[in-house]
């Protein structure tokens, strides 16, 4: 199982959809939060190359945000990501 990461914020709807997604599949995640965190948000920026949450990354493939994490799971991508 791939290592997933997710930048988010508490207040997010966005990272609140994508988590779960990734919890109603079963998949454990890092989970790193922003909120009041400037250094942390410009490190995820700066790996990301966008200031928004949820940033998700699995494995070394940068997957972007919610709708592109769930546009992978719409065209039957995401469990094979998952499983590299």
């Amino acid at each position: 199982m791939a290592n997933v990461v997710v930048y988010s914020s508490d207040w997010c709807p966005y990272c609140i959809r994508a988590k779960g997604l990734l919890e109603s599949k079963g998949i454990a995640f890092e989970e790193i939060k922003v909120d009041g965190k400037p250094q942390v948000r410009a490190e995820m920026a700066n790996k990301a190359g966008r200031t928004s949450v949820p940033q998700i990354w699995i494995g070394s493939v940068h997957v972007g945000g919610c709708d592109d994490l769930y546009a992978l799971e719409r065209a039957g991508k995401l469990d094979k990501l998952l499983q590299a």
